[in-house]
């Protein structure tokens, strides 16, 4: 893995952070580094859910497989949304407060 691979990882991290932060509208604690993290850990949930996806139940819709740099882009915002809910969703829970 590259510098170039690291700083599109990065992009893609963000990119779907900010998207599935607009789909899940909460306060993400960190700002942005906060969204960065949850970028990375969405791409990550969205990459694993989609590869279980398609060799338990063999789904290869066309839009799922939109790539940047082999990461699938449509699964890495839903995963980021996922992360979104969960973490602000344990943070309420939990009664933190700024």
């Amino acid at each position: 893995m590259d510098l170039a691979h690291v700083l599109v990882k990065v992009a893609i991290a963000l990119g779907c952070g900010f998207v599935g932060n607009m789909l899940i509208p909460r306060e993400i604690p960190g700002k942005f580094l906060g969204l960065v993290l949850v970028g990375f850990v969405g791409v990550w949930v969205g990459e694993l859910g989609y590869q279980l996806l398609r060799s338990q139940s063999g789904v290869t819709l066309p839009f799922l497989q939109w790539q940047i740099q082999n990461v699938p882009i449509i699964p890495s915002i839903i995963g980021s949304a996922i992360v979104i809910y969960l973490v602000t969703t344990l943070l309420r829970w939990s009664g933190y407060s700024r």
